[in-house]
């Protein structure tokens, strides 16, 4: 097993991943309006943190040529599951995402694992 710096990147795990962080983006976005309307977020935090979510899924799914973009897109999960706390729905919005992105890596690894033997 090779350490976690020689991290190889697939192009399945590229296709997954980058679809993930799409769908992804649009959820956060759309959780701005949600987060000033509902939740009474003030609107400039609602807009930093929705789009800005949203901005680094896109950052995140351009960057996932590289381990770096892997990444980011955790870390992107980790922000997504935390922007509960402005809309409680986001918990389990987040949590479903992040097991997508998990899903996704793995998937795609053992998948093209299995085709290149």
């Amino acid at each position: 097993m090779g350490s976690p710096l020689s991290f190889q990147v697939t192009p399945g795990m590229r296709r997954l991943g980058s679809s993930v962080l799409g769908m992804e983006a649009i959820v956060t976005a759309l959780m701005t309006p949600v987060a000033i309307s509902v939740g009474g977020v003030a609107p400039a935090l609602a807009v930093t943190v929705g789009i800005g979510l949203a901005v680094l899924c896109v950052v995140a799914a351009g960057l996932l040529k590289h381990p770096a973009g892997y990444i980011l897109g955790s870390v992107v999960q980790v922000l997504a599951i935390c922007s509960g706390f402005m809309v409680t729905a986001m918990f389990f919005l987040g949590a479903l995402f992040t097991a997508l992105w998990i899903t996704a890596i793995f998937v795609a690894r053992r998948v093209e694992g299995v085709t290149s033997r």
